[in-house]
């Protein structure tokens, strides 16, 4: 990394805008264009002074920020300029940075130097994306956790384990001529691989949560036609999201919006109403609503009549695998509520009038079964860690099964180091490739 780069580190459009250089020469690019002497000032200040085109004319006034290696993010020296927001001016400390030998930095490649100089392993990494682009208290919450090496620490708990389990059996490979030593009690090595294995299955078994609150929980709305769905996602939403009629079959197609609740991101999803119908356009919607169900993890069931017994058996059969929710709506107009369907409480609402959608909402929480997070709790969100964890999984099931097998020493032992050798591709040890590298960090924004 013998190049200096430089890239706007914030949103554009605001009323001050960041200028990020990093690199042997930031110091010296820097203080070409302004009257501070960057690599003479002390580290870790902020300093007042003019950004000056080539011809000598004052640009804007300005905030130098100087960071001095190894204390700076991403590990080398690095200044940050703060600017007034003006495209004009931004691009401008941008081409005179470049006429000085930097060049734009590309997508993530701040957050890659900091990984590649050791100032964060790469699953903290990946948290980096994950902070800037959470949405709600709980995932952002997660990608703290991960950003302050809590998941880091877990796995290098875990391959001390690994490590310990391995020395053993390679002593006494070494002493295999010595049938009379034992280092390795079997029964105790098989008690400590199992604990590993829970350990790494709870990590994995916690990806389906951290996709629910990376990426929000889906939730179905569906029922007859005319009986509120668009009323209630309209009043869950506070605004008029779906076209509100009298007239049966409104609803022709699916419509999504999110609500948080309690600090988790919820996909509220509107459906076309239920029966049976001539129009093909209408099926259609109705087709979607059932798609809709199969990929929800809950569903709101909506009706404004005792259900009869054949529809209770239709939908309770599709939501085998949801948790579903039956509402009774309209009961502002004193109908009678029935207490349960299908052994399921029944929360009755009126999403015209906004009465009991405090009850709703809480229903809808406790039925998502989100854990309660502190900020050490570990939480899966990454498909590329969750396939390292099933893979790890794999091989530290087969050491159990050799354990319990009666397996050689040998055989066990190349299953451990391929499992240590799959938990490091997490935190990067295993990560040696510029292709695998840029696939990680082709997603993040420019400028961090």
């Amino acid at each position: 990394m013998t190049d200096t780069i430089c890239a706007l580190a914030t949103a554009p459009g605001g009323a001050l805008g960041i200028i990020r250089v990093s690199g042997p020469q930031a110091f010296d690019a820097v203080s070409s264009i302004c009257s501070v002497d960057c690599a003479s000032v002390a580290a870790n200040t902020i300093n007042f002074t003019h950004i000056v085109n080539a011809q000598g004319e004052a640009l804007d006034e300005v905030l130098v920020s100087v960071f001095r290696a190894p204390h700076s993010y991403t590990g080398e020296d690095s200044v940050e300029i703060s600017c007034h927001g003006s495209r004009y001016i931004l691009n401008k400390v941008l081409e005179l940075l470049i006429r000085q030998g930097c060049r734009m930095a590309e997508p993530g490649e701040f957050t890659k130097r900091a990984y590649l100089n050791g100032k964060m392993d790469l699953s903290q990494a990946e948290a980096v994306a994950d902070l800037i682009a959470s949405t709600n208290r709980a995932s952002h919450q997660v990608a703290m956790s991960q950003l302050r090496g809590h998941f880091s620490s877990e796995l290098s708990t875990l391959r001390d384990q690994l490590l310990k389990l391995t020395s053993l059996l390679e002593l006494e490979l070494d002493f295999s001529d010595h049938e009379e030593l034992e280092f390795a009690d079997r029964s105790e090595l098989l008690t400590l691989t199992k604990a590993i294995n829970n350990r790494i299955a709870s990590l994995s078994n916690s990806y389906q949560t951290g996709q629910a609150l990376k990426n929000g929980i889906p939730v179905a709305i569906i029922g007859k036609t005319n009986v509120g769905k668009s009323t209630l996602l309209n009043r869950l939403l506070k605004d008029d999201r779906a076209i509100v009629s009298d007239i049966h079959g409104t609803t022709r197609d699916t419509i999504e919006d999110t609500i948080d609740i309690k600090g988790v991101t919820f996909r509220f999803i509107d459906t076309a109403g239920i029966r049976q119908t001539i129009d093909t356009i209408e099926q259609i919607g109705i087709d979607r609503t059932y798609a809709a169900i199969s990929k929800a993890r809950i569903v709101l069931w909506l009706f404004d009549a005792q259900p009869t017994a054949e529809e209770i058996a239709d939908i309770t059969a599709r939501c085998q695998d949801r948790t579903l929710i039956p509402v009774w709506n309209k009961a502002d107009l004193g109908s009678v509520c029935c207490n349960q369907v299908a052994t399921l409480p029944v929360i009755a609402i009126s999403a015209k009038h906004g009465q009991n959608l405090d009850a709703l909402e809480a229903a809808i929480y406790d039925a998502a079964d989100i854990p309660t997070l502190t900020d050490s709790d570990v939480i899966v969100t990454n498909a590329r860690h969750y396939e390292a964890l099933i893979r790890a999984q794999e091989s530290i099931q087969r050491v159990i099964d050799g354990l319990q097998n009666q397996l050689s020493g040998d055989l066990l032992s190349e299953d451990l180091r391929q499992t240590l050798d799959i938990l490091a591709e997490i935190t990067g040890g295993q990560i040696t490739t510029d292709e695998v590298l840029g696939n990680i960090f082709k997603n993040f924004c420019v400028g961090k």
